[in-house]
């Protein structure tokens, strides 16, 4: 069977972060190498304010970019207009008082606020200062000016400012502002389409202290859940694990593989999307103790049953036109052993990987995998960050939709 290459790298967008002079610009360090380390081209443009907080080799050395400064830099390339023609998002983070101002008046000042008029693409802010700024009436009208421009905003969050004081005005976390800007970058192509997944491993208990588990780290599984999430879907993640929470995805957690089972059939029914990314154990006690077994009580005996299988159940009872998706973890026989499971089971995608290979899978950042569907040959994904990876498998999701959806008309 031939296997084909996928190139998961889609063309990098150009963002632009427009940084205005406030306390909170050390912050949008971190937002900028985010950005960079999710593969997107980052121009900075701080406002003469913002460089006395951050300077410019500080904002060249994480974009990877020259930082241009002034109205008049590179005049010939006419580069008050083209850093906004060519983006692809402009993000102003913080957005000062100030800078909001000026927005909504149309203004342009500097080399951000000719950007900022220039532009086609989205906009959005990030708005941080003190709590009684942040209330004043003329700062909530001129967000309003802009929201109905269509500005995105990313509130910001309560809790202790410069200064010592405490309240709401503090710049969103890097990370709320990365999935805003991901939300607003993807295509919705799964707008309001329901999707489920499932992620980490499940834990069968032996005593009051000791389990069964396997090492799923969950990753992998709240990737997919943000790109679903990202792109539109109404995402319940279903998870044994503690991340950070994707935004737009709603979680149900859980331990055991009955009570993942019992989430997820409670909800099958109405799903367009299934996807069980969780590392289910296949084996628990059969019965678990109460209390902590103690060492000098001598070597347990533990009787082993099945869990049940709830991906063979999905499939099983898949109502017609819902994709259901599956991981394979494999140590040999990749391919062998995922096209066994697809047919099996009844999949429309199997997603399998090779957790004997180095960063690969498990606990990893990074993941090695092959796209198997029934209808079409294998496709190869090259080690990636997890990320890449969940935009291959909901493009591949995207792909068999759109061709049930094809076969219907």
């Amino acid at each position: 069977m031939a296997t084909a290459k996928a190139n998961v790298g889609d063309t990098p967008p150009n963002i632009v972060v427009g940084v205005a002079g406030g306390i909170a610009a050390y912050k949008v360090v971190s937002l900028v190498r985010e950005l960079v380390l999710r593969g997107a081209i980052v121009t900075v443009i701080p406002t003469v304010s913002a460089l006395k907080f951050v300077g410019v080799p500080t904002w060249e050395a994480i974009s990877r970019n020259a930082v241009p400064t002034s109205l008049f830099d590179a005049v010939a390339e006419v580069r008050h207009v083209a850093l906004g023609q060519n983006a692809d998002l402009v993000i102003v983070a913080p957005a000062t008082a100030h800078t909001l101002a000026s927005m909504a008046a149309g203004l342009a000042p500097d080399l951000l606020g000719t950007t900022l008029l220039a532009t086609r693409a989205p906009v959005l802010v990030a708005p941080a200062m003190h709590t009684e700024m942040w209330e004043h009436q003329s700062v909530v009208d001129n967000l309003d000016v802009l929201r109905s421009r269509g500005v995105n905003v990313v509130e910001p969050e309560s809790g202790r400012l410069a200064g010592g004081d405490d309240g709401a005005g503090r710049l969103a976390a890097p990370e709320s502002i990365v999935a805003a800007a991901a939300r607003i970058l993807a295509p919705q192509d799964l707008a309001g389409i329901e999707v489920i997944v499932s992620a980490g491993g499940t834990r069968e208990p032996i005593d009051a202290v000791r389990v069964i588990a396997n090492r799923s780290s969950g990753k992998q599984g709240y990737e997919v859940a943000a790109e679903a999430a990202a792109r539109g879907a109404n995402v319940t993640l279903i998870s044994t694990v503690s991340l950070p929470v994707p935004a737009g995805a709603t979680v149900v957690a859980v331990e055991t593989a009955n009570e993942m089972q019992a989430a997820i059939e409670e909800r099958s029914a109405s799903a367009d999307v299934i996807v069980m990314a969780a590392a289910v154990a296949d084996f628990r006690p059969v019965a678990a103790v109460a209390k902590k077994i103690k060492k000098h009580s001598g070597v347990p005996e533990i009787v082993l049953e099945s869990t049940p299988d709830i991906l063979k159940g999905l499939g099983a009872a898949k109502p017609v036109g819902q994709v259901l998706v599956g991981f394979a973890a494999e140590t040999d026989d990749l391919v062998g052993n995922a096209q066994a499971k697809l047919i099996r089971k009844h999949l429309d995608l199997i997603v399998a990987n090779n957790v004997g290979l180095p960063e690969v899978g498990f606990a990893h950042d990074t993941n090695a995998v092959t796209l198997l569907r029934p209808d079409a040959e294998p496709v190869e994904i090259d080690l990636a960050a997890k990320r890449d990876v969940a935009r291959a498998v909901i493009n591949t999701i995207v792909d068999i939709r759109a061709a049930t959806q094809t076969g219907k008309d």
